[in-house]
């Protein structure tokens, strides 16, 4: 589990865990970007979060502007998974049991798929998912940043 960088000086892979959930997260992220850049080029609406008024029907939750809504659906997922992953990274090189971690990122991907496909995505952009999932996101930061902390707490005299 080394690797060597400049002149062969043995370097250990110090985020397999992070590094591990960094292929499933972008390509999600991926999947969010390019719903985005399809509203975009299908209503011809290339700058600004919303379509024009008379290019669209929607009214309240029961018919949301679709631009707005793969929009919000692509903000929420990096409102939250960027500071999972430095508070994951942050407890994995301070000794995190890495099942844990497993675990912890599994549980935080199903909770952001959820709360983008079975939430805002849902019946009236307010279906159980995205509750899930904003709770869930929110225990996850909360417990990471949590769980890092007690692993340092010796740095602390504790």
């Amino acid at each position: 589990m080394n690797s060597t960088i400049g002149l062969g000086v043995p370097v250990p892979k110090m985020l397999p865990v992070t590094g591990t959930w960094t292929l499933p997260f972008t390509a999600y992220l991926l999947l969010l970007s390019n719903r985005v850049v399809y509203q975009r080029i299908k209503n011809k609406q290339f700058l600004g979060d919303r379509l024009k008024p008379e290019d669209t029907k929607a009214t309240d939750n029961t018919n949301p502007d679709p631009l707005y809504l793969e929009n919000r659906c692509h903000q929420n997922f990096l409102e939250n998974v960027p500071l999972a992953f430095i508070l994951t990274a942050i407890a994995e090189l301070n000794g995190a049991n890495r099942t844990v971690l497993n675990y912890a990122m599994a549980a935080l991907f199903a909770l952001r798929v959820g709360h983008v496909e079975l939430g805002l995505r849902g019946k009236d952009a307010m279906a159980p998912g995205r509750l899930m999932g904003l709770l869930g996101s929110q225990g996850f930061l909360g417990g990471m940043a949590a769980y890092g902390t007690y692993l340092v707490k010796g740095y602390w005299g504790y």
